[in-house]
């Protein structure tokens, strides 16, 4: 036994009991980190604490209305300000769910891979907006560009293509959805053929440690400019939304059922203990993604190695 197990034995012996499926369900959207921290959060409950933990898929509005319902008990990466919708109506209205206050900062905006921001000179957002810029990125012969706006069921999707309409590229660019593993495949591909490419891009996340990417220059994030809504608020949420300035610091927070504090207060404390920096969230997206390693494998190594910085998750 080692001594994170062994810290914990009496814990696990008193909470361990006969349960009807799993003790804890965890959801898991369609992103690379998020796998990673689910199944981290996976090992350490099952070898730590004595619990059952399953992981199931879900779009974000499906994983908070688990939470709030019973079925699930957490979210391990909640990007705010994007579901900043589903926070207001289930930690601040309903109060049925929790928020880790141990927040990863994060970056959201548009990248271009920087040979052709170089040869073209393409520094700001706005040069979306010239035609013949645009045109560099056409590769389908219609006259318009194509610019990767993030995958299907993002939050961030809906809300690039309220960026795109308020600073107008949406009349230039046609906006493409896809899985991202998908997109940023045609990333990689286009670098190596030396054509353009355009996209939405973030931290964390390992593409920026794979590619020379130019950021585009926004005008600072103002508040005054940014009034989003998503489909779940408002059926006519595109045309009812502006969002003309750069994201605001972004920041990924673990959510879990607030009635664990009562029925499992020593998971509560796990969830509500656990913190992880820009860099580890990077790690493990290059990790499952570049490394093609599986989850559950990696989060056992994961958990091996940062012994430490677990027992102070669970004791703290």
């Amino acid at each position: 036994m080692n001594k994170l197990n062994f810290m914990l034995a009496a814990t696990a012996t008193a909470v361990c009991g006969p349960a009807m499926g799993a003790d804890i369900v965890i959801g898991v959207p369609n992103w690379p980190s998020v796998s990673a921290t689910a199944n981290i959060l996976k090992v350490i409950i099952e070898d730590n604490l004595g619990l059952s933990v399953e992981l199931q898929n879900g779009t974000n509005p499906i994983v908070f209305e688990a939470m709030d319902s019973g079925s699930m008990q957490a979210h391990p990466e909640v990007w705010l300000p994007n579901q900043q919708n589903l926070y207001d109506t289930f930690v601040t209205e309903k109060g049925t769910v929790a928020m880790n206050p141990h927040g990863v900062e994060a970056f959201q905006g548009m990248c271009v891979d920087k040979a052709t921001a170089d040869a073209h000179e393409i520094r700001s957002i706005d040069d979306l907006t010239k035609p013949e810029i645009a045109a560099l990125f056409d590769s389908d012969g219609n006259g318009r560009g194509e610019v990767w706006i993030g995958a299907p069921g993002w939050a961030s999707t809906n809300i690039e293509k309220i960026r795109a309409k308020s600073y107008g590229y949406d009349q230039t660019m046609d906006l493409s959805e896809s899985d991202e593993t998908l997109a940023y495949a045609g990333l990689d591909t286009a670098i190596k053929a030396g054509k353009p490419w355009v996209g939405f891009c973030y931290t964390p996340h390992y593409v920026f440690a794979l590619h020379d990417l130019q950021i585009l220059a926004e005008p600072p994030h103002d508040d005054a400019n940014w009034d989003v809504k998503q489909p779940t608020d408002d059926p006519n949420w595109l045309e009812n939304s502006m969002a003309g300035s750069a994201w605001s610091s972004a920041y990924l927070h673990l959510m879990y059922q607030k009635s664990l504090n009562d029925t499992h207060p020593e998971v509560a404390k796990l969830f509500s203990n656990m913190a992880l920096t820009t860099e580890e969230v990077s790690d493990m997206t290059y990790a499952l993604v570049i490394d093609g390693k599986d989850p559950a494998d990696y989060a056992k190594e994961w958990v091996s190695g940062h012994e430490g910085q677990v027992v102070s998750w669970l004791t703290d």
